[in-house]
């Protein structure tokens, strides 16, 4: 890609980063976007098919490289033996927090437009297709330590899935209310605490 070209992409990704953050997805208009980029509509459909690539052009890769690392996390905890499990239960969660606010915090941009702007796309239920992950992943685990002689998990499924998704909403705020980088890191450590404490009230431990 020539500069000039490249000049060109990045102004279509800036003009269209700022109709995504002040209409959202769905209001935005292509249209808009073209024109204030000082670009011809053919031009634009060389880089992008439609709205939507543009978006994922903005938020993709951070996207799946956010749900790729907690997917994978989930795996390798699931790997563990059944006292490795009972014993680092919330290690790996808690270290796992921590790099993810990193990661959102290095590409906070496009964690915006995923958490504010992103009704209409593939983004939109990011939160709950986090909580799904988790609470299948704590089911796998209330197996394993019925295994080892724990009493059965009973929570009723609508506590779970509130409780689930508050940790992920209260993760996620600090990036949608603007928390500085500092204040967030030590607000991701209150949050562990306070939920690991809880959920090891409620499952006996």
């Amino acid at each position: 890609m020539g500069e000039a070209e490249k000049t060109t992409l990045e102004l279509i990704h800036t003009v269209a980063a700022k109709e995504f953050r002040e209409k959202g997805f769905k209001s935005a208009s292509l249209r808009n976007i073209v024109k204030t980029a000082g670009v011809t509509t053919g031009a634009f459909y060389g880089y992008y098919k439609s709205k939507e690539e543009l978006f994922d052009a903005l938020a993709g890769r951070q996207y799946d490289t956010f749900m790729g690392r907690f997917k994978e996390t989930q795996e390798a905890f699931t790997r563990l033996s059944p006292e490795e499990q009972k014993n680092g239960m919330g290690v790996q969660a808690g270290e796992l927090m921590e790099e993810l606010l990193d990661y959102a915090y290095a590409n906070l941009d496009a964690f915006k437009l995923i958490l504010c702007c992103s009704e209409g796309t593939r983004y939109e239920n990011m939160i709950h297709e986090l909580v799904e992950i988790e609470v299948n992943a704590t089911h796998a685990f209330a197996k394993i330590m019925e295994g080892l002689g724990m009493s059965a998990y009973q929570v009723d499924p609508y506590l779970e899935h509130i409780l689930v998704s508050g940790l992920f909403s209260a993760f996620f705020e600090m990036i949608i209310h603007d928390i500085p980088y500092e204040k967030a890191k030590g607000y991701v450590s209150d949050l562990k605490d306070f939920h690991m404490a809880g959920w090891k009230k409620i499952m006996g431990f």
